[in-house]
């Protein structure tokens, strides 16, 4: 099925392969579930409503771009946009 669905045999790759590649991406993406949360509460955002909306938005993402588009890449907020509205917007106007 996991073969059919995302051509894996025509990419010369494995479900094994596949998931080793996943947590890798994870563990290196997850460092934005704490950067975030912490850097918009500097401004007065919850920072346990942040890490959640930020946690559900890569969720979706990421799993719309693997499933719709068949393209595995992680998908996350921004951290230069974030660090821009916190601290060049909010905080310095």
């Amino acid at each position: 099925m996991l073969n059919k669905l995302f051509k894996l045999d025509e990419r010369n790759t494995n479900a094994k392969t596949e998931v080793v590649a996943g947590i890798t991406t994870f563990i290196a993406m997850a460092y934005i579930l704490g950067a975030t949360p912490s850097m918009l509460a500097d401004v007065g955002m919850p920072a346990t409503g942040v890490f959640f909306a930020t946690a559900v938005a890569s969720a979706i993402a990421c799993i719309l771009m693997g499933l719709v588009a068949n393209w595995p890449v992680g998908l996350a907020p921004g951290m230069g946009l974030n660090a821009l509205l916190t601290y060049s917007i909010i905080l310095g106007m």
